[in-house]
């Protein structure tokens, strides 16, 4: 996710926690269950769609109409940050007359790492068992002294969550991946110090590499500290780099792009602690592109079937 959309959630949590509404407006994530044809085991994962990717939809055609048009690509889950303006009763409702069921949400970490008592009773009210965040809030470079930062607010955010009987995740945005100290760089730093029991992660693939990071091998040499992915792929020649921003449409259709999606997913399914794979567009042609990297997903050995 961009800065653009973390924006949106910082303001869209700000509705639901700072001004005391009912609902906010915010990323979802849905996913189809996947079956294990003999001898496949590519893929051990369900497959998940985040709705950002239908974030101009949700505006133009509402949120029934959206939701409508993910159940019939083929997807039943939900990874919940918000509920589009609606209370978090009229949402749900909304889901369920979808047929799609919430695993994840994703929220503020300033309120996850404060008072995270409704967040939590949302997370709660929702079903989901797992609840994180996308973007930790920075001026200009993210640094070290901001990386301590994150390392305080994510351990706080990981306790108050295990308390409530949640699982907590940071879904790192490529700034992380910057030169750290001892050789590593941020995103090594803040993996070390969070408390391996509480801090989980999001693996967003694009962000990752574009970052500099090769999602594979962090995938491989820390297999129990992510839970989640975000798969996502990269328009073949976008300039990397650690602001974590890039333009919408170098974000293409799976199999489309320069990052090793299917490496990731083969990965994935090699012991590790990965429990969901979250498809997610930021280009502004999701129509096209998240049937086609399904499709994509669905041509590799043991792919996802709705």
């Amino acid at each position: 996710m961009r800065l653009s959309y973390s924006l949106l959630a910082a303001a869209a949590t700000f509705a639901l926690y700072g001004a005391g509404a009912t609902g906010t407006d915010h990323v979802l994530s849905a996913a189809i269950t996947t079956a294990q044809p003999a001898g496949g085991t590519l893929f051990k994962n369900p497959v998940a769609l985040q709705l950002y990717s239908f974030r101009e939809s949700f505006k133009a055609n509402g949120v029934p109409k959206t939701l409508a048009r993910v159940k019939a690509i083929g997807f039943t889950h939900v990874e919940m940050a918000g509920t589009y303006g609606m209370s978090r009763e009229a949402f749900k409702a909304e889901l369920d007359k979808a047929g799609l069921t919430p695993v994840s949400m994703h929220a503020d970490i300033k309120v996850l790492s404060g008072d995270a008592t409704q967040v939590l009773s949302d997370a709660r009210f929702f079903g989901v068992k797992y609840v994180g965040n996308a973007w930790f809030p920075h001026e200009g470079a993210f640094d070290q002294a901001e990386a301590t930062a994150a390392v305080d607010a994510f351990n706080k955010a990981g306790k108050a969550a295990a308390a409530a009987g949640l699982t907590f995740f940071y879904h790192p945005h490529g700034y992380e991946f910057a030169p750290g100290p001892a050789n590593g760089t941020l995103f090594d730093m803040i993996l070390a110090k969070t408390d391996p029991k509480t801090v989980f992660f999001e693996l967003d693939i694009f962000w990752a590499h574009h970052g500099g990071a090769n999602p594979v091998a962090l995938l491989e040499a820390h297999p129990q500290r992510f839970v989640l992915t975000h798969l996502k792929d990269m328009k073949r020649g976008t300039r990397k780099d650690h602001t974590g921003h890039a333009p919408d449409d170098s974000s293409v259709a799976l199999g489309a792009g320069e990052v090793d999606v299917k490496g990731v997913v083969e990965a994935a399914a090699r012991g590790t602690g990965v429990q969901w794979h979250i498809i997610e567009e930021e280009s502004p042609t999701p129509d096209t592109n998240v049937p086609a990297g399904l499709a994509y997903l669905k041509s590799l050995t043991g792919g996802p079937r709705g």
